[in-house]
């Protein structure tokens, strides 16, 4: 009777081997939900999320570097949630308890197989990963043996000029753009068409950034004495669009204002406005600008003849003065 009523008043101790409660294993469950739940709520579509942050691209080869990029991610995602279940799992279950006086988990440091195993998987991934890099990188760096557009980009302290050499404005030198402290220079380009680019700087290094082509190019004085291979191609770009183009490399105090704007439109588009770029216009009896000539195609927003994307600046040193006020194109 005396056990009997101890047993009613004092419940029974928790045994090893009697069940408890798991909330690291209630932890997971709401992690694995929050990952499920998040996007769907907030608006983003799961090519928003794979995305990790990177520019839609306009490009095939912006499109393959974006992939190889996703699957790195989630591959390392997948590496980093086995190494971090591993970790906490050996925290939680094989900690030293309180009063615990027992012997210490098994040793795995000398297990050969183990070892071997934990050297042949990393080796196993950094392979797979090295070759689809190689795979991208030498697709990104094809140059096709005829291309439909060339153009000539080169870079200076602190603006750019492009120029067609396959045209002939009415002066007899190929068309050209020129950035100036005024204006912002319109690379135009066709969709749809291979374009190949051939670069070279006037002074310093500067680099060739487009966000929407996912990769900037180094752009060196004498590229041929550099040892640099200055041509590249892309294979089309997908979709009509105006995209800001920056040099990326510092190159000097208006390093920051060297922009650009690539304004793509359609290839039928494309081929009136280089018609119009070798001809006189005849209100101010000079060839075309690259903003006249678009205006004269009247497509919208597209043929606006000057950049909206970004804006000038000025190279008056004075005019960032702190005695003088600032212009509101610096």
């Amino acid at each position: 009777m005396g056990r009997a009523q101890r047993g009613a008043d004092h419940p029974a101790e928790t045994r090893p081997g009697s069940a408890r409660p798991r909330p690291l294993r209630r932890v997971a469950q709401l992690a694995g939900l929050a990952l499920l739940v998040v996007p769907l709520t907030s608006g983003c579509s799961m090519e928003e999320v794979l995305r990790f942050g990177w520019p839609v691209g306009v490009t095939p080869q912006a499109e393959a570097m974006r992939e190889l990029w996703t699957w790195s991610a989630v591959a390392a995602l997948v590496v980093g949630v086995v190494t971090w279940g591993a970790m906490f799992w050996a925290i939680a279950f094989h900690r030293k308890r309180k009063g615990d006086a027992g012997p210490p988990p098994r040793q795995t440091q000398y297990n050969l197989p183990l070892e071997i195993t934990f050297t042949v998987i990393p080796t196993i991934i950094v392979a797979v990963l090295f070759a689809f890099t190689v795979n991208v990188q030498n697709y990104v760096d094809t140059d096709a043996p005829d291309p439909d557009v060339r153009v000539d980009v080169t870079a200076f302290q602190w603006n750019w000029e492009f120029a067609y050499p396959e045209t002939q404005a009415p002066d007899g030198q190929p068309v050209s753009t020129l950035g100036t402290s005024d204006t912002i220079p319109l690379l135009v380009l066709p969709t749809g068409r291979t374009i190949e680019f051939t670069q070279s700087s006037n002074d310093v290094i500067h680099s060739f950034f487009v966000p929407e082509f996912l990769f900037k190019r180094d752009v060196f004085p004498m590229p041929e004495v550099n040892d640099q291979d200055n041509v590249w191609q892309i294979d089309g770009i997908e979709r009509e669009g105006a995209f800001v183009g920056r040099c990326a490399e510092l190159c000097g105090a208006y390093h920051a204002m060297m922009n650009f704007e690539v304004r793509a439109i359609s290839p039928e588009l494309y081929d009136q406005w280089l018609g119009l770029r070798q001809q006189v216009n005849p209100v101010t009896n000079a060839p075309y600008t690259a903003g006249e000539a678009l205006e004269q195609l009247g497509c919208g927003q597209l043929c606006t003849p000057q950049a909206y994307t970004t804006y000038p600046f000025t190279t008056d040193r004075t005019q960032r003065s702190a005695s003088l006020p600032v212009t509101s194109g610096s």
